[in-house]
């Protein structure tokens, strides 16, 4: 039998991951709205913002904005995505933020060139510069990450060989700069990974690097989040990214259909079943995912907003 986590960290992306790809403009007190109610469900982690080209991406043109008028609630993280250096000075700027540098690289060049507009080797050397970038603003770099590490609807299959040599790079260029890289998170940026995939690569690094600690970061584009999920318990991973209600997905990834990531609280409904903490009301979070829905205006791909917990089924079953 596996030996699963006793508690589950969960990263909540939705706000940052979901509006970045609705069609429809948001509006700012919106997206302030969601951030808000998420605050209240004992999410520790929550990422608020993109702080990338607004040409590119202009669902997060007014991502200062929504930093400047979410409400802060004490004992929760409130991050954001950057892809560069300009990026990272505008978080900087946007103030009181949880600021955590990262050693970012990709699996699959067709996408970093897709996504970033850079060759391996390009973004390989830009994290010199922002490992400096991070360090001369006393910003901390122990953290990596990496894109495409489960497949790419660009180039195909990813090598496992591959991503233990990038986890490896990684550690490498945090040791140049005296940093410890204590989390790697793999990500499934454009849902290749199945549970056979998720243990294959998990096992590989863990084998590699047994004391580093994984991260996943699932898409449930073609279904398999929850299922990719459970494996990477399976594997002792118990750091996950998820989206309220499954909001989201990368517009760079050439996906049709529902192409956010796992569903929150999908994720946190099958935890708490098998008996695994994450300090999250589930009521609650159910409650975020229908206003995440409404926010949008059309359905949203999440599951327990629509048949409810057990939880609440048993109580009105043990009353009557």
């Amino acid at each position: 039998m596996p030996d699963f986590p006793k508690f589950v960290q969960i990263n909540e992306e939705g706000p940052r991951e979901g509006f970045q790809i609705e069609k429809g403009p948001i509006p700012t007190e919106r997206k302030v709205e969601l951030i808000d109610a998420l605050s209240e469900t004992g999410l520790t982690q929550i990422q608020t913002v993109s702080f990338v080209n607004p040409a590119r991406v202009p669902g997060w043109a007014d991502a200062e904005e929504v930093v400047r008028r979410f409400r802060r609630k004490p004992g929760v993280r409130y991050t954001a995505l950057w892809l560069n250096d300009k990026g990272f000075l505008r978080a900087l700027a946007a103030g009181d933020l949880h600021l955590r540098g990262s050693i970012s690289l990709t699996a699959s060049e067709a996408f970093l060139l897709r996504n970033q507009q850079r060759t391996l080797a390009q973004n390989y050397e830009a994290q010199h510069g922002m490992i400096r970038l991070y360090l001369e603003h006393g910003v901390p770099v122990d953290r990596g990450s990496i894109m495409a590490a489960f497949g790419c609807n660009f180039q195909g299959e990813v090598p496992v060989a591959t991503v233990v040599d990038m986890v490896g790079q990684i550690l490498d260029l945090g040791r140049q700069y005296g940093q410890e890289i204590r989390t790697v998170s793999l990500a499934d940026t454009m849902a290749w990974a199945t549970p056979e995939s998720i243990k294959r690569v998990v096992g590989a690094v863990r084998d590699r690097y047994p004391d580093l600690t994984l991260a996943l970061h699932l898409h449930d584009t073609r279904g398999m989040g929850i299922a990719n999920a459970y494996a990477g318990l399976q594997m002792g991973v118990a750091i996950y990214d998820a989206t309220v209600a499954g909001l989201g997905g990368c517009p760079f990834a050439a996906h049709r259909g529902a192409a956010g990531n796992v569903c929150t609280e999908d994720l946190v409904f099958m935890l708490h079943e098998m008996g695994i903490e994450t300090g999250i009301d589930l009521e609650r979070l159910i409650e975020c995912a229908r206003l995440a829905e409404d926010i949008v205006g059309h359905p949203l791909p999440g599951s327990v907003k629509m048949g409810g917990s057990l939880r609440a089924l048993r109580e009105r079953l043990q009353a009557a």
